[in-house]
């Protein structure tokens, strides 16, 4: 990999092919704020980036500096490897990374007038109008202001205007809103893991009794909510939510389950200062929270390769008594 220390640009593309990046990567000057960026594999930049448009044509990539293009963000979709995107990632265009075998990683928010990824995780939030999510973890919330397409995926939470969804798709929060009713194509399951015990699961350890995943049914669980912003102005939405479903919460040690503390990790992404651990796993080694073991873990749940069984409904009245006594 050769070392660049300091990037001039002379011409309309600059195109980088194992370089280590030292500086960051903006215009001097009104002439060179329309330049394009194309990173064509093995290649690392330390400091931020500013381009018209940015594309990636192969992996691996490693973007330490906030990133921020006018027009679009492009991983072509032949490429391989890991991407990284480690602060803030922002477009007044789209951000489009559609590979099937690529692995991108955000570990902060995404702000962009149109969204479109594939196998992505992303540490933070999403903002945007439209969005379109395939095989996704998002630690934190969807928000799209237009439109929401999830494709079986796995995040916090979400709101939008219009919500269409497929597959098997998992909600880490309570809760999750759209203004229009969500629109399922058939076979569609939501499930909430606000009860799951994700601690033992990512030590791989036996879960803990009375936790497990909620089957959300989006037509029978949705509950139309009038809300009030600061002008006064009323507006209805449809919450999807599993408060009435979690009796069985008041008998579960919550802090035991160690799920804050995972998804606190989590939603840091690489701007994690230090390693934590949650103890030790099923073979005595310590279980570090570690971006790359956490990315592993949320995409095991929603591959299938962890399973996680469905909360016990069933609760003992004596129980119960005894918890309240």
């Amino acid at each position: 990999m050769n070392e660049l220390k300091e990037i001039r640009i002379g011409d309309e593309r600059l195109m980088l092919r194992d370089n280590l990046v030292k500086s960051s990567i903006l215009p001097r000057g009104s002439g060179e704020i329309s330049r394009d960026l194309t990173l064509q594999g093995n290649v690392v930049v330390e400091g931020a980036v500013f381009a018209r448009n940015l594309e990636i044509e192969d992996g691996p990539v490693d973007l330490m500096g906030a990133t921020y293009v006018q027009d679009e963000i492009h991983v072509r979709t032949d490429a391989k490897g890991m991407i990284r995107f480690r602060k803030a990632v922002g477009s007044s265009g789209r951000i489009v990374c559609l590979s099937p075998t690529a692995r991108v990683f955000f570990g902060a928010d995404l702000n962009s007038k149109v969204v479109r990824l594939r196998n992505a995780f992303v540490a933070a939030s999403i903002f945007a109008e439209e969005i379109e999510l395939d095989n996704c973890v998002v630690i934190g919330g969807i928000f799209a202001t237009k439109s929401l397409s999830l494709n079986g995926c796995l995040a916090g939470t979400f709101n939008g205007p219009s919500v269409r969804a497929s597959q098997i798709n998992y909600l880490l929060y309570p809760s999750a809103f759209s203004v229009e009713p969500v629109a399922l194509l058939p076979e569609t399951k939501f499930y909430n893991l606000t009860l799951a015990d994700l601690g033992s699961l990512f030590r791989g350890v036996e879960p803990k009794p009375n936790t497990g995943k909620i089957c959300l049914d989006m037509e029978v669980d949705a509950q139309r909510s009038v809300l009030l912003d600061s002008s006064h102005n009323t507006f209805l939405v449809n919450s999807y939510s599993v408060a009435g479903k979690v009796l069985a919460a008041d008998l579960i040690d919550i802090d035991r389950m160690q799920n804050h503390f995972l998804l606190s990790a989590a939603s840091l992404g690489s701007q994690l200062l230090k390693t934590y651990n949650l103890g030790p796993d099923a073979d005595g080694n310590s279980a570090e929270l570690t971006p790359e073991r956490l990315t592993e873990f949320f995409f095991s749940i929603l591959e299938g390769r962890i399973q996680i069984a469905d909360l016990d409904g069933s609760i003992d009245i004596e129980e119960i008594k005894r918890a309240f006594a």
